[in-house]
């Protein structure tokens, strides 16, 4: 269990690369005709970016890839003078093992500074010939006209149930891991397309060498089970502000929630109670207005507890 599992399980082709068929079936194109332009990934996190750019630099170059890939997080290297520095170094150095040439790979690229990208793009254009240029972000609009123009576009999407699930079983069956189906759909819901987030949160609720059941997924990823979250909801709406109250208490000292995480869960919560549209716009009104108060610095118990009162409310008003 000492394994990093996104790591261990981490594609090594792009044919076993899960749920961006639409992306795949492209990079293997560059592979097969050993060519590409510059690439711009853009999406989600925990969607394949990095592990997409990873096997293209394996297909591409095959065991020189290491020789002909560098990898750089722009989030902790963002300004003018590394694009300068470092980028242009190695940028302007030939390649290695007869390759045509290389990949600079930067990850959060949408951390990179105006002044730092219009610098990345003339570097890009410059030594388009020996070093191709791979960036990934989740908000292709931070990224400057120049560049996405200069860019192949390659937009990943949030990972389906079915692929979470079939990817998480597994590794499930590889490591051998006693785990209800429950908790495998709990994962699933926790994950939001999100595969790094799902064999993260699988792998620390396995790590207590205990069976995998919802409960110690949901406690293990911080977060209420959402059928307690519901009820809590629920007696709310029926009147019952002060037990409400407590189920909420019980909640935040259990799993050490923040008023964020808290509002989170009730508004994803909101859809499927069993209450008119109408009741359940007015929440969702209110649930913006107090998840603004928390962000803004106001008492998150407080602000919580008010949410709670407006629905008791809303609840009393049917």
């Amino acid at each position: 269990m000492n394994d990093i599992w996104t790591e261990k399980y981490r594609p090594k082709t792009l044919e076993e690369v899960v749920g961006q068929k639409h992306v795949t079936e492209r990079l293997e194109a560059y592979v097969r005709s050993r060519s590409m332009p510059h690439l711009l990934f853009t999406g989600p996190a925990g969607t394949g970016k990095t592990t997409c750019s990873l096997a293209l630099a394996k297909g591409m170059f095959g065991d020189e890839w290491k020789g002909n890939f560098i990898e750089l997080n722009a989030s902790d290297e963002r300004g003018i003078e590394v694009v300068r520095g470092k980028i242009k170094e190695y940028a302007r150095t030939a390649p290695l093992g007869g390759a045509e040439f290389k990949i600079m790979f930067m990850d959060e690229a949408d951390a990179l500074t105006n002044d730092a990208q219009a610098a990345l793009r003339r570097t890009m254009e410059k030594y388009s010939s020996i070093c191709r240029f791979i960036l990934s972000c989740n908000y292709s609009s931070k990224i400057i006209d120049p560049i996405q123009s200069r860019c192949a576009v390659f937009k990943f999407r949030p990972l389906d149930d079915r692929d979470l699930r079939d990817y998480l079983g597994m590794i499930v069956e590889k490591e051998n891991v006693d785990i209800d189906e429950d908790a495998l759909d709990g994962l699933v819901m926790i994950a939001r397309g999100d595969m790094r987030r799902a064999v993260n949160s699988l792998q620390v609720a396995a790590s207590l060498g205990k069976k995998v059941d919802i409960d110690l997924v949901y406690q293990t990823a911080g977060m209420v089970n959402p059928d307690t979250m519901k009820t809590m909801m629920e007696t709310a709406l029926s009147g019952n502000f002060l037990k409400a109250r407590d189920m909420l208490d019980e909640a935040i000292v259990t799993y050490g929630l923040s008023g964020q995480d808290v509002i989170k869960q009730i508004h994803s919560s909101i859809f499927g109670l069993g209450i008119s549209d109408r009741d359940k716009v007015k929440l969702i009104e209110k649930t913006g207005e107090i998840e603004f108060r928390i962000v803004e610095g106001s008492n998150d118990r407080i602000q919580l507890e008010s949410l709670l009162a407006h629905m008791a409310l809303i609840g009393g008003a049917r």
